[in-house]
């Protein structure tokens, strides 16, 4: 039976006196995985220096691979702040504006007016979600690729959910777009696009897009993710799964998620992005700035990042991601130069112990 995560941090308050921050990080992460809540890596940094990393559990169940630190990872969502990078250096390539209408660039979207790259990139475009619309008009014995997610909303012009701009509603939709209008404006895909501006330069050399069941590849250290329905089936991969099996249909759509990584190699993102090594000054805070509404209130989400701020923490800039199988999460702690990487591979086992682990490096008491 498992121990409630309130109950173990109880623990550890109690017997983590003495104990330094990496100390009560690793008996935290000690407790969680002997109590099978996680199973995946952490990495936890401070002004760029690594103060913990742990790898817990498989990486894979049939081999029994244990996880390291370069084991790499499906990330979901949080392939989103790639994406809206990927069109911010476009953009100061001169190659687009954000305030171009969508249809301008994809011609199958030309019926919805008033749908701009800002709006895409801030989730506040209104198109409906793509993983609904296809899940009754695709074929599903096939894979799909944003070129048929494009020629589906193309043929069936699906309503949208709002006017443009006139409220914030999570979009994956705008991202697999996004990716869309990379690969036209640029001529290079948008697999090809990442690894020449972003992944090469900055010497993520475990970070690359991948579809796994589109174009399958032996990859060395590759994490699986898993899921477990019920007590006795165990941990199966998503795609024998019949309530799972979109992770195979939907596995060639790109841009709202697809980057693959590892925890040292977003910690290398992370440090990029205190620099204008990849945009301009006037770029990089345009990134990180967050959407104001037709009626002028403003949302917490810029572009690829959810931007909150805290009284005790300050600024924080944050993303997370999940696919069946995988959960990934980034926070950086911008005005204090705080890191929490955190990424796992087994469904079941789910914990984020963000707030914990808030504490731990901020000396607060548990």
């Amino acid at each position: 039976m498992k121990i409630r995560l309130s109950v173990i941090l109880i623990l550890l308050g109690q017997f983590a006196f003495g104990q330094n921050k990496v100390q009560k990080i690793d008996s935290l992460m000690k407790a969680l995985y002997s109590n099978h809540d996680f199973n995946g890596n952490v990495l936890v940094a401070e002004k760029g220096k690594i103060i913990y990393s742990g790898s817990f559990g498989l990486a894979n169940e049939t081999t029994k691979e244990l996880l390291t630190e370069n084991s790499i990872f499906e990330t979901g969502s949080v392939s989103k702040q790639f994406t809206a990078m990927a069109i911010m250096m476009l953009k100061e390539q001169g190659k687009l504006n954000l305030d171009d209408e969508i249809g301008r660039y994809i011609p199958e979207f030309s019926n919805y007016t008033g749908i701009t790259i800002r709006h895409l990139l801030h989730h506040t475009g209104g198109l409906p979600d793509y993983m609904e619309v296809m899940d009754s008009l695709f074929d599903k014995s096939k894979i799909a690729t944003n070129k048929d997610l494009v020629a589906i909303y193309g043929q069936y012009n699906p309503k949208v959910l709002f006017s443009p701009n006139s409220k914030f509603e999570y979009s994956n939709t705008g991202y697999a777009l996004l990716a869309s209008i990379i690969e036209i404006v640029s001529g290079l895909t948008y697999a090809d696009f990442l690894n020449k501006f972003i992944f090469n330069p900055l010497k993520m050399k475990n970070t690359f897009v991948y579809n796994r069941r589109l174009n399958p590849k032996k990859v060395a250290n590759y994490a699986l993710g898993y899921i477990s329905p019920d007590s006795l089936t165990g941990y199966i991969l998503p795609d024998s799964f019949e309530e799972t099996k979109f992770v195979v249909w939907l596995d060639g759509i790109v841009g709202d998620g697809t980057v693959n990584s590892t925890v040292t190699d977003l910690l290398k993102w992370d440090r990029a992005l205190y620099k204008n090594v990849l945009l301009s000054e006037e770029g990089m805070k345009a990134v990180f700035e967050v959407a104001t509404l037709n009626n002028q209130t403003k949302t917490n989400y810029a572009m690829g990042w959810e931007i909150e701020k805290f009284d005790i923490y300050s600024k924080m800039t944050r993303h997370g991601g999940s696919w069946p199988g995988y959960v990934a999460y980034i926070e950086r702690h911008v005005e204090n130069d705080k890191t929490i990487i955190i990424l796992q591979n087994h469904e079941d086992d789910i914990s984020i112990p963000l707030k914990a682990i808030r504490k731990i490096i901020y000396n607060k008491q548990l």
